[in-house]
């Protein structure tokens, strides 16, 4: 490994990794530059699996020799060595697992090429918060559906905290950029085969649990921003919307869990 000493913090080369408390400056700079942040080992792992190029890996002491074996196939890659207070001087914050990698983001694929063989797809449509995205990830990996498309407006599911929260599984799973529905969205997903059922809260709503005792065989669910739901176009574009029964006054799940109860009900039967 091509291992550096930290005893500089203005190094231009740790510039990936410098000022990652101001939020505005990150959603800049990372997809502007192609670049997303891996944390953890497991999660530089997975985005390794998946193909994924580091720039430079950046990690406390006690966990290079952790970080060691994943970078074999890189001997070229800086790895950024220093003790816990002068990275999280450097970055603003504990870094909890030990490592943090600087990744090349990969070319996102087309909406025809990550729905090919899909059964199930899941839709986030304007969704701003990077927990939720990254907990919705984790419920598709683990819950079996194929794919994952974000309109325009969606928070950016390689956003750290995305990233971590979804256990790395955003890296795992086939994800892609939707069109807006006013520029054809839904056209794409019919010419691919999907029913759009879009989960909502409406007076003409199907329940859950009817619709998906009698599911088309290709469904994209469709998940709206938290607070508003979805919008209008989405909706108008829904072949049916569908909304979870709730009791005692409540109208609704936060999204993330709704995409666990959508999903687990709208499992593919084998």
């Amino acid at each position: 490994m091509d291992v550096r000493r930290i005893d500089d913090l203005d190094d231009p080369a740790l510039a990936d990794y410098s000022r990652l408390t101001d939020v505005a400056l990150r959603r800049v700079t990372e997809p502007a530059g192609g670049l997303y942040l891996a944390e953890s080992t497991k999660v530089i792992a997975r985005a390794l699996e998946a193909g994924h190029r580091p720039r430079s890996v950046l990690v406390q002491e006690q966990w290079l020799d952790d970080v060691a074996p994943l970078l074999s196939g890189f001997p070229d890659v800086p790895v950024f060595v220093g003790e816990a207070p002068l990275l999280e001087q450097l970055t603003g914050y504990h870094l909890h697992r030990g490592a943090l990698a600087s990744m090349h983001r990969p070319v996102l694929p087309s909406v025809p090429e990550v729905v090919k063989d899909a059964r199930r797809v899941v839709i986030l449509d304007g969704l701003v918060d990077h927990t939720n995205v990254g907990a919705i990830f984790r419920s598709v990996a683990g819950l079996g559906a194929d794919a994952v498309l974000v309109t325009p407006t969606c928070a950016d599911p390689l956003y750290r905290r995305s990233v971590r929260v979804s256990m790395g599984t955003v890296l795992q799973v086939p994800w892609t950029r939707l069109p807006e529905w006013k520029d054809g969205a839904a056209e794409l997903l019919h010419d691919s085969g999907f029913h759009i059922a879009a989960l909502a809260l409406a007076d003409d709503a199907v329940t859950l649990d009817r619709f998906a005792a009698d599911a088309p065989e290709r469904v994209a669910i469709v998940m709206g921003a938290e607070g508003d739901g979805l919008g209008r176009r989405a909706l108008a574009a829904a072949d049916t919307i569908v909304t979870i029964p709730m009791l005692h006054g409540v109208d609704s799940l936060n999204v993330a869990s709704a995409s666990a109860v959508a999903l687990w009900a709208l499992r593919p039967q084998q």
